[in-house]
């Protein structure tokens, strides 16, 4: 893309962002107004067209209190006003792209408010965005391919995969961070993820360092084993791992782990353990690398983080513990039956479970680590667990309460804090 196009582009979602930005918390005020917002674009939609799993979770009372209460509601209709007005492709791409770039601004901005970080907006606003995209029927033919395209555009942008923007040079360290969408959410849908939350409040950032300062930029990836298999963790990654004038000095990916405590993983393993993703989705066997990725061959069953754990391992850095996670689940060589073991894999070994287990938090870590080795990445990188982000005593259907608020804060200042710690000891 050309820096004049780049420039066009940020500028209008600098428009876009202010617009959004601008509507604090209107609460049912801001439910009237997004009914009739749409209402007036609305022509251009099949509301019966067939939505994602993850759509239709929109339809229940939790997402529209979070959206209203955040804002965030306005989204939907002035994205539909502009695709409604859109009379060719590239104008429904230019729609997209500012819509989606504003949707990830803002809610960066909002995170670094005392009273923001949630992360819940961003993750319902975009659906509500793909749900409008999905239902859209323009007045000129757009194949199934070109829908699929702008679907795409939608999730990398306000998602900040297509925003990283390191400083060149060695005066300052880049960093690169990853989070997650919300999970597990037919089992509570009121839930976010703190390492989502985390990445919103550290993009763009810079931590000073007693070796200077570092620059952090971060992405958000979905709960989703189909995205995975077709690259989209290699795809974000490959341009600031590769050889440049900005290739990264570190890598952290970061997601939600276990109760009351912060885990550094020593080992990933190569192995899909069947869980169901926000789709309800399933899938068990050995990690899919997508042809064209760097990899190397024959497929490790392991890797090993190179983040400094025994710096980050009972640090005093927040009211959380910071463990050295050495466990894995094996298949011994020669063995038929999983084994767990407290202190890493043996040799020849197949993979169960890594120390972030067997779902995508050891997978975003076997992936990244994966691609570390086969570009001959020399550089500290691998995953950090949160404390799981939890409501306070008795909160069985509030969207947010003291202690959630608190605990989220305390988890993204521990992450901040245990970032700079390993950029400092590396």
């Amino acid at each position: 893309m050309s820096s004049s196009r780049l420039r066009r582009l940020g500028a209008v979602a600098v428009t876009a962002v202010m617009a959004y930005a601008s509507l604090a918390v209107p609460g049912a005020q801001g439910a009237a107004a997004r009914g009739g917002g749409e209402a007036a674009g609305a022509r251009c939609l099949d509301v019966s067209a067939a939505v994602t799993v993850e759509g239709r979770r929109l339809e229940r009372a939790v997402p529209r209190e979070i959206l209203d209460r955040s804002g965030f509601d306005r989204a939907r209709p002035a994205f539909v006003r502009e695709l409604c007005r859109a009379r060719s492709l590239p104008a429904a791409q230019r729609a997209v792209d500012r819509h989606a770039k504003a949707l990830w601004r803002t809610a960066v901005d909002r995170a670094r408010d005392p009273r923001g970080g949630d992360d819940r907006p961003l993750y319902w606003a975009r659906l509500s965005l793909d749900t409008a995209l999905r239902q859209w029927r323009p007045g000129f033919a757009v194949s199934e391919r070109e829908r699929d395209g702008l679907l795409a555009r939608l999730e990398r942008s306000s998602r900040g995969q297509d925003s990283v923007a390191f400083p060149r040079g060695k005066k300052v360290k880049r960093i690169l961070v990853t989070g997650f969408d919300p999970f597990t959410l037919d089992r509570d849908i009121r839930i976010g993820n703190p390492s989502g939350a985390a990445a919103l409040a550290l993009d763009g950032t810079t931590v000073r360092t007693k070796s200077g300062p570092a620059r952090i930029e971060t992405v958000v990836f979905p709960v989703r084993w189909r995205d995975f298999a077709e690259g989209t963790v290699e795809r974000t990654l490959l341009p600031h791992f590769a050889p440049g004038p900005r290739r990264i000095d570190m890598f952290t990916t970061v997601s939600q782990g276990r109760p009351g405590r912060f885990d550094v993983e020593r080992f990933n393993g190569a192995w899909r353990g069947g869980f169901a993703d926000n789709e309800n989705a399933e899938s068990t066997g050995t990690v899919p690398i997508p042809d064209g990725v760097p990899s190397p061959r024959p497929q490790p069953q392991w890797t090993v983080t190179s983040l400094p754990y025994g710096a980050l391992a009972g640090s005093e850095t927040g009211r959380f513990p910071v463990l050295d996670n050495t466990e894995v689940t094996e298949i011994p060589a020669g063995g038929t039956e999983p084994v767990v073991r407290k202190d890493g894999p043996t040799p020849g070994s197949q993979a169960r479970e890594g120390g972030g287990g067997d779902y995508l938090s050891n997978e975003i870590a076997y992936r990244a680590t994966l691609l570390r080795d086969a570009l001959g990445l020399d550089v500290p990188g691998g995953h950090l667990h949160t404390p799981v982000l939890e409501f306070g005593e008795g909160n069985t259907d509030e969207i947010t309460d003291p202690d959630f608020e608190r605990n989220r804060r305390d988890i993204t200042a521990q992450t901040r804090a245990l970032v700079t710690r390993a950029a400092e000891s590396s």
